[in-house]
């Protein structure tokens, strides 16, 4: 009898735990499918948009905004020392500019931002006055840097607390914004660092694009004018 009655019990047990699993298994598709649509209300405004599903499992999303190639990334980042995981969507205006180095502007660098090549460049110089107190700038060329005037005239671009990183560079230009920090209390008591959950809204990336083109043409038509005074 106390056979038959452990055996019964162990089915019952094998049973619930098959259910948790399945429950699990389809909660995480459900994550999963949630995360890869986390630019979709951002491709509507982008024309020509394409979406791809990076190995992380969060989109990078492509297309064009005011006649110009832009480029969406979301990108975790979940170190351990990190307080909070972070959740940072990287927002680049591709494309050749007349400049001779790259500026890389950060904001409370660590050093090991998954995010950026901050790190790799090789010059490290002091912040003009002015420019935000916690900041560190890095360079290839620190004699070819752009314009000081002109950076000034683009700082406001920090006010925003969420503004990390901007990158001017022969290459393009780019933002990163911090998007999400992973939940304070379910990452302290389960190490839950699950993120992406909601999409990114429009309103947040709309007036980054508009910045960086803003700055874009403050370079070409800097350039444009130094062509004039030595032609």
């Amino acid at each position: 009898m106390e056979q038959l009655l452990f055996g019964l019990l162990a089915a019952a047990l094998g049973a619930a735990l098959a259910v948790q699993l399945w429950r699990g298994r389809g909660a995480g598709r459900r994550r999963a499918a949630t995360r890869a649509r986390f630019f979709d209300a951002c491709a509507g405004h982008l024309g020509g948009s394409r979406i791809t599903i990076a190995p992380t499992g969060f989109p990078r999303l492509g297309g064009r905004y005011r006649g110009l190639p832009v480029d969406l990334q979301a990108v975790p980042d979940t170190l351990t020392f990190r307080k909070l995981p972070a959740l940072w969507v990287l927002v680049t205006l591709p494309g050749p500019l007349p400049v001779r180095s790259t500026f890389d502007l950060m904001i409370r660098p660590t050093g090991v931002e998954p995010f950026s090549n901050f790190n790799r460049l090789p010059d490290q110089i002091d912040a003009p006055e002015g420019f935000p107190p916690d900041c560190a700038v890095r360079t290839d060329a620190p004699l070819a840097l752009p314009d000081e005037a002109l950076l000034r005239r683009h700082l406001g671009l920090f006010a925003a607390a969420r503004v990390k990183e901007l990158v001017i560079s022969p290459k393009g230009l780019r933002l990163v914004w911090l998007a999400e920090e992973a939940h304070r209390g379910r990452y302290l008591l389960y190490r839950d660092a699950e993120m992406g959950q909601t999409p990114f809204p429009p309103e947040q990336v709309m007036p980054l694009l508009d910045a960086l083109i803003a700055l874009r043409a403050d370079i070409l038509n800097a350039e444009l004018s130094e062509e004039r005074l030595s032609a």
